[in-house]
């Protein structure tokens, strides 16, 4: 059994505790929130112990492994806090907002060698594996054009917004990572974006709608397409090209009921509207995953470095909006 505490208590930090104290090879040993009551309420939820303060959590030892899930302000004192702790970390992305605090505190805990995982779950999705796999095993042959649709069903509250990093680094990011995911590294990064669904978001100084243009190390070509509203639905979709072929993974809904007969001939139930609903395998199997690496001292598919990388191709496509130029992505 590997023991876990879980640091946030949140939507997203409530999910994770849930999927832990379920997994058979896991004991929840406690959760922490700032705010005590929603730890408490998560705590009685699940029989596990409300730690008082993150001290009191990383000082236990039988705790061997942390969940972050805390707001990204704090994600670098906490992973560093907790490396130093001698904890393996699974922590939500992105790492930090700014590059330098992310490449200090890497500089920081890489003497502990520490077991670190980012919360890139989109990999562990078990389509969008599928593809990665396929296009690995040489399916679609040199792969040359790949499409990542990314849509939110509506927008985030204007105060998330105003505190998100803005939509490269908070929505798109996970695309990054895919692209990396599924070509590689990126090499040069060109970016679009506008204001087309909400003028509150323009005056909180971000972007609602963008499409990214990217070339890979292999030369292949990425385009990903974001929209904070999406009116179907949350719209999750990509399509790898290449020279023998195209591999596609489409959005889910909750069943795969198709009518046939009558006026409901060709009907299907919706896209599904929430990211847990359409990504709970996705974050059970990257669960799995980490607990696998904390076993077996084995490094994660999805590391620090993943999360710095997707970190610089965010600021990368900050860039060109900004100058309206291609950006050469420089590594180091």
């Amino acid at each position: 059994m590997v023991r876990f505490a879980v640091l946030g208590c949140g939507r997203i930090g409530r999910m994770h505790a849930q999927n832990l104290a379920r997994h058979p090879s896991v004991e929840l040993v406690s959760v922490f929130d700032v705010l005590p009551d929603v730890a408490k309420s998560v705590a009685g939820e699940l029989g596990v112990r409300a730690s008082a303060s993150v001290e009191e959590l990383l000082a236990d030892k039988a705790v061997e492994a942390v969940l972050i899930a805390s707001p990204t302000d704090t994600h670098v004192p906490l992973l560093t806090a907790a490396v130093k702790a001698g904890k393996a970390v699974l922590c939500e992305k992105p790492i930090d907002l700014d590059m330098a605090r992310v490449q200090a505190c890497w500089k920081e805990i890489a003497p502990h060698h520490p077991t670190v995982m980012i919360g890139f779950n989109r990999r562990f999705d078990p389509s969008f594996k599928a593809v990665r796999d396929r296009m690995a095993a040489g399916e679609i042959g040199k792969p040359e054009l790949v499409l990542i649709s990314s849509r939110d069903p509506g927008p985030p509250p204007i105060a998330y917004v105003k505190v998100s990093g803005g939509l490269f680094r908070d929505m798109t990011i996970h695309d990054f990572d895919m692209a990396r995911y599924l070509v590689g590294d990126i090499v040069e990064v060109q970016a679009f974006g506008g204001n087309l669904v909400d003028p509150a978001i323009r005056d909180a100084g971000d972007i609602d709608t963008a499409m990214v243009t990217m070339r890979a190390a292999n030369g292949a070509m990425v385009h990903i397409n974001n929209s904070r509203r999406c009116a179907y639905g949350y719209d999750q979709r990509i399509e790898a090209f290449g020279e023998h072929g195209m591999l596609q993974a489409g959005n889910r809904t909750a069943t795969t009921v198709e009518a046939s007969g009558g006026k409901h001939t060709g009907a299907k139930d919706v896209v599904l509207n929430f990211f847990i609903q359409r990504y709970q395998e996705a974050y059970a199997a990257e669960v799995e995953h980490f607990v696998a690496c904390v076993r077996e001292k084995a490094p994660p598919i999805a590391g620090f470095a993943e999360g710095l990388e997707a970190l610089r191709l965010a600021d990368a496509a900050l860039e060109s909006l900004r100058t309206g130029q291609i950006v050469r992505v420089h590594k180091g």
